[in-house]
């Protein structure tokens, strides 16, 4: 089976430590796990897909900006990729797919649906921040649609604790998931 690995908002803002909305030491120790599971996946020249939000500087209309600080806005240093992955990216751009969301979810105002099934993709493999909203919400739309789901744990982490251990949880026991410890 075709599969790809989605490599969800680890950009400064949100791994960073001083991060405009960080998870901080649990988003920085995914960083080694991230990249070599990136590596991997171009090695099998399976797709990789990275996705991070994309706002606008005080957009009146967005739902986030009434929950959470101002974050991955456009154009400044906190919406690129974090660290080694950054870097790796750099490498990588004519392999690597990137894409904007405008929700939690991977899949809002993206085509990675269509992208996915183009590739005849039916498994995807979940890494990034953070784990209890952006992960939980691609992993929602990712069951909806049919897609075979893989969470790495050791690729995904939140600023939350609870919400990380609910969220891995509800990935097995809810939508039929794997977890995958690592």
């Amino acid at each position: 089976m075709k599969k790809a690995l989605l490599v969800v908002d680890y950009t400064v803002d949100f791994v960073a430590i001083d991060g405009a909305l960080t998870c901080g030491e649990p988003g920085i120790a995914l960083e080694n796990h991230i990249v070599q599971l990136t590596k991997d996946f171009l090695a099998q020249q399976q797709p990789v897909f990275v996705i991070n939000d994309l706002h606008e500087k005080d957009d009146p209309y967005h739902p986030e900006n009434a929950l959470f600080p101002a974050h991955n806005i456009r154009g400044t240093f906190g919406r690129n990729l974090y660290g080694k992955m950054h870097d790796l990216y750099s490498e990588h751009s004519d392999e690597i797919i990137w894409m904007d969301k405008t929700r939690y979810s991977a899949f809002a105002g993206t085509d990675l649906d269509i992208q996915l099934r183009a590739r005849d993709i039916r498994e995807i493999h979940l890494t990034g921040v953070c784990t209890d909203i952006c992960i939980l919400h691609t992993a929602i739309d990712a069951y909806n649609l049919g897609y075979k789901i893989f969470i790495h744990e050791g690729g995904v982490a939140s600023f939350n604790p609870a919400g990380h251990d609910w969220a891995l949880s509800h990935f097995q026991n809810t939508l039929g998931a794997t977890v995958i410890v690592n």
